[in-house]
């Protein structure tokens, strides 16, 4: 099928980076925040963005404003009707995607594909919310999304070689590099990543080194451009408890039971960069 407008649901850095993507790619999109004056907060954003591209010279002025052109916020859902694809991108909870999956099945076109953004939860379960399971997919973009080259574009039980293949040629377009896995918890990269970084939090709270220790060995020792603590801050934490815990809830895997500290420091509400503390102090900076 032709994707020529891409809705986007969700008013964090992920939405507001996949509009950019999109947009830069050539699609019209709509992009979705449930208040206007936060969908008008997320346009700005991307014009710093893009004016940050312009002075470094990464992008032209003409450029930027056909990008910005191609770009529409607005707050109600009803906007999405005329896409030919919908990506959300809202917080990681099931009971709430599915809800939303509900929702968009009841305004979008019947030949609209209907996608996710979720790193680790089931898109069967969001599928089966909609009269059109075989339509509904994962798109995983990475943070930030306008730099890393990697989308998992995720198989439901039930998604058609057509949705698949469209997603598929969607996140090329984009100039990713899409890889198609299996709709399993965690997919590839955080089924792989979280015990890693669950570990490094155990091996904080054993008093095994400290969290500057343990980060500059693994970027010392294994050339990683950050350290895990740095990463679960930049992540969010309590993003990184909800993946572990589905992780946890599908596997049994011991790996992927959430370290006790971890599930302290978000009972804090110690998230990390978004709340300014985390495993380390961000307000200092």
């Amino acid at each position: 099928m032709s994707i020529k407008r891409v809705g986007i649901v969700g008013s964090g850095i992920m939405g507001s980076g996949i509009a950019e993507v999109a947009a830069k790619a050539g699609y019209e999109v709509v992009l979705r925040s449930r208040q206007q004056p936060t969908a008008d907060a997320m346009i700005a954003g991307l014009e710093k963005s893009l004016a940050r591209q312009v002075d470094k010279g990464r992008l032209d002025a003409g450029e930027r404003d056909a990008v910005l052109g191609r770009v529409t916020a607005v707050a109600d859902l009803g906007e999405l009707a005329d896409c030919d694809l919908v990506i959300e991108s809202i917080v990681e909870d099931l009971a709430t995607k599915k809800h939303l999956f509900n929702e968009l099945d009841r305004i979008c076109r019947d030949d609209a594909i209907l996608a996710t953004n979720t790193s680790t939860l089931p898109v069967v379960e969001m599928a089966m919310e909609t009269g059109r399971p075989d339509r509904v997919c994962g798109i995983h973009f990475f943070n930030p999304a306008p730099a890393m080259a990697l989308v998992e574009v995720v198989r439901a039980i039930t998604s058609s070689e057509e949705t698949v293949e469209a997603a598929r040629s969607f996140a090329e377009a984009c100039g990713k590099d899409p890889v198609v896995v299996k709709d399993q918890a965690g997919f590839i990269v955080n089924a792989l990543l979280f015990p890693y970084l669950n570990n490094a939090v155990r091996l904080l709270d054993a008093g095994v080194a400290t969290r500057e220790g343990i980060d500059s060995a693994m970027k010392g020792g294994c050339n990683f451009p950050m350290g895990p603590l740095e990463l679960l801050d930049l992540v969010g934490l309590d993003t990184s408890l909800s993946i572990l815990e589905a992780l946890y809830a599908e596997f049994k895997d011991p790996n992927y039971a959430p370290a006790p500290l971890l599930r302290r420091m978000v009972s804090a509400e110690l998230l990390g960069r978004k709340t300014g503390r985390g495993f380390y102090d961000y307000h200092r900076k």
